[in-house]
């Protein structure tokens, strides 16, 4: 999207990925702005989900929290009805294509009573790697019959690849965020309660997924898998477990795991409400920990998703994101490896530390994050405070959050965007 600026108001364009769906660009929030809420309760305005009319002012007119949530379960419904057969067919085919890939996968649901809640759901990755498909293929019935859980829909896919980092590669996450989504909104499955896991190679999906994804999962575990490049700065509101046999010496596994313990202590030490940890280094156990991995299961089924942290901890890995929680980086910043974003939430004040190369984020906002009702300031680290003022809750805001994410718990009401430098 080609984005236009001035001091006064935000122009916007039309740049659709689906010919009914418009995109919008906020006003730039580096400024003090006066309460644009109105308390008309009569008021007039479109909540169509593929109007392709809806008019500038109708998108952005500003919403009640009232108006806010009616419109959300408005949209909502819509976007179910338009894309239920599509959603549908492909969880009745247990496959989707996504950018030339294919993934399928094995669906079994265990107690099929279903909590007043839904269902929770559960992602779980089989081992192999870098060997003939016949391989991968015994891996994948392996890990179908691995566990026996109490509860949930279970998804086993086969990996797409035949590959070392098969659970990892850039593919995997628009894969399972369509799957998730799915399931949301075919199944009505709990979206605070999705779950993933791996062994070995899958592990190794754990491992990377999990920090990068960490926003979609209510809890991770990870059995006999190695880390490689990752970090485990992300899981700061993503629990995390970690199970590996002793003897677990290849690629230094066992090693690996006692060095991410240490360091998850370190994190929770310093932060003890966030790093939530499990690790269990299994006494006289090599690659195969003979099912006392299973433990994993109960202690993940503990953990439901918040998905307005008051604070993120957010480092990109070398497959980027554009979002995390309520935290997003919009198309004009360079997105890299090693990028660092930190949001906390005190009251209605927001601190953002960023990494140096990164000065325009978007704040993703709900009235389950802060009260949309009053004034918020925003301070940046090394920048001091660069936004007071009230943000408006709009129809545009949760058409695009939804159009982004189809998780109608994680919907923001509400963008802000703001932009700050030296000069």
């Amino acid at each position: 999207m080609n984005r236009q600026y001035n001091n006064e108001e935000a122009t916007f364009s039309i740049t659709p990925t689906d010919d009914n769906i418009q995109f919008f660009d906020y006003p730039l929030a580096n400024r003090t702005i006066e309460q644009p809420y109105s308390d008309d309760s009569n008021i007039n305005y479109t909540t169509s989900w593929s109007d392709s009319k809806t008019r500038y002012n109708d998108a952005f007119l500003s919403l009640s929290k009232q108006e806010a949530s009616t419109t959300l379960d408005k949209l909502w419904t819509q976007l179910k009805q338009e894309q239920l057969s599509i959603r549908k067919a492909e969880l009745e085919n247990t496959c989707i294509t996504l950018n030339g890939k294919t993934i399928h996968w094995h669906e079994c649901i265990y107690n099929k009573t279903r909590p007043p809640t839904g269902h929770s759901l559960w992602i779980s990755m089989h081992g192999g790697g870098s060997c003939p498909s016949s391989v991968n293929d015994q891996q994948y019935q392996n890990q179908i019959k691995l566990y026996n859980p109490n509860e949930g829909i279970w998804v086993v896919p086969r990996s797409p690849t035949d590959s070392w980092n098969q659970w990892h590669q850039e593919h995997i996450d628009p894969m399972f965020d369509r799957i998730i989504e799915n399931y949301i909104m075919v199944n009505e499955i709990n979206p605070n309660r999705v779950y993933i896991l791996g062994y070995s190679a899958g592990g190794d999906g754990v491992y990377q997924l999990a920090p990068r994804m960490a926003d979609r999962f209510a809890a991770a575990a990870m059995m006999a898998g190695h880390p490689n490049d990752a970090s485990p700065l992300s899981l700061r509101n993503l629990p995390f477990a970690i199970f590996v046999g002793e003897k677990d010496s290849s690629y230094n596994r066992n090693e690996v795991a006692r060095q991410w313990s240490k360091q998850l202590d370190v994190l929770q030490k310093a932060d003890p409400n966030g790093y939530h940890h499990h690790v269990n280094i299994c006494a006289d156990m090599g690659h195969w920990m003979c099912g006392r991995d299973a433990e994993a299961l109960s202690w993940m089924a503990q953990w439901t998703r918040n998905p307005w942290p008051k604070k993120v901890v957010w480092v990109q890995d070398d497959v980027t994101h554009n979002r995390l929680y309520w935290i997003s980086l919009p198309d004009t910043v360079q997105v890299k490896q090693g990028q660092k974003i930190t949001g906390e939430i005190d009251g209605q004040t927001i601190f953002i530390t960023t990494s140096e190369d990164i000065q325009q984020l978007t704040l993703c906002l709900s009235d389950a994050l802060l009260d949309l009702d009053r004034p918020i300031n925003v301070y940046v680290d090394g920048y001091g405070e660069i936004f007071q003022g009230y943000v408006s809750r709009t129809i545009q805001a949760i058409k695009d959050s939804l159009r982004h994410r189809a998780d109608p718990t994680s919907v923001a009401t509400a963008y802000l965007e703001l932009v700050w430098s030296n000069t």
